[in-house]
């Protein structure tokens, strides 16, 4: 968190692979993050992860478009946990 707000600690860090880089490199910018799960093989998992465990659903794995499909995610969260409460 440290190098995001600071550039020479940023440029420091960085230095560690690209050894000329310095802070006065550095300009700032947008950068998104997002949140991806990895399969046991280390490859990013493309699809949406559900996993239910004591009476609770968990959504393990969104990806993009996570917002443009929300109203299929919501139905199929409803229909699983319908099925949760028939159990």
């Amino acid at each position: 968190v440290h190098h995001a707000a600071s550039r020479r600690a940023l440029a420091a860090e960085a230095a560690r692979f690209v050894p000329e880089l310095s802070a006065d490199d550095l300009e700032p910018a947008f950068a998104g993050v997002r949140a991806q799960a990895l399969a046991r093989d280390g490859g990013l998992v493309d699809d949406f992860v559900f996993s239910e465990a004591g009476g609770a659903l968990h959504v393990r794995n969104a990806p993009s478009p996570a917002a443009t499909a929300c109203l299929a995610i919501a139905r199929e969260i409803v229909d699983r946990l319908e099925r949760l409460s028939r159990r």
